[in-house]
């Protein structure tokens, strides 16, 4: 069993997978593909991604990958928790360049389906914290484009200041949101 929710921008879901305790702890289905289709989502997923960040306030994204390899991702946390961020990059949706951001936890089990056509980024909240996401296309390196995730066009609201971010080399030069080409129609 699961809910599914959609967010402010209907394309972006929430998916809370039910959890069954006893003494031992908790266990959850966290992907049923059958569950899934018979919620409407009807995905591929071909891998599996898992990072860890040890610092609170490391940001990572604004990330997506060009049409040809454009992914959906289904993002969870296995321990600590986040703001994850999908950002509309389709040119002829009502929402281009809107927001929507969901609170991921290890103890709140939520997962957020961000789909093709999103930039997508996340900030921890806790220190250790580790995030898995499965996609539905395969990693290329040629076509890994992002968005700067403090782009004052977009205004995230981000809960850590722009001099306590941790960032990556790459996510501290990524280009504005005014100067991205048309990817996604």
């Amino acid at each position: 069993m699961l809910t599914v929710t959609a967010t402010a921008i209907e394309a972006v879901k929430v998916i809370t997978p039910q959890s069954f305790g006893d003494a031992r702890g908790l266990f959850t289905e966290t992907y049923n593909r059958q569950r899934f289709l018979d919620n409407g989502i009807a995905l591929d997923f071909v891998q599996d991604n898992q990072s860890s960040s040890a610092s609170v306030g490391t940001i990572r994204g604004l990330h997506f990958q060009s049409a040809s390899f454009a992914q959906d991702k289904l993002v969870r946390v296995l321990r600590g928790s986040i703001i994850d961020v999908a950002v509309d990059l389709r040119r002829s949706s009502p929402t281009y360049g809107k927001w929507v951001a969901e609170t991921l936890s290890a103890e709140n089990g939520k997962q957020l389906l961000v789909p093709i056509g999103f930039a997508h980024g996340f900030c921890t909240l806790e220190p250790d914290t580790h995030v898995l996401y499965k996609v539905t296309n395969y990693y290329s390196a040629a076509d890994d484009l992002g968005v700067a995730w403090d782009d004052p066009d977009l205004a995230i609201e981000w809960p850590v200041t722009a001099s306590a971010a941790v960032l990556s080399e790459k996510d501290a030069r990524q280009p504005s949101f005014k100067s991205l080409p048309v990817h996604f129609e």
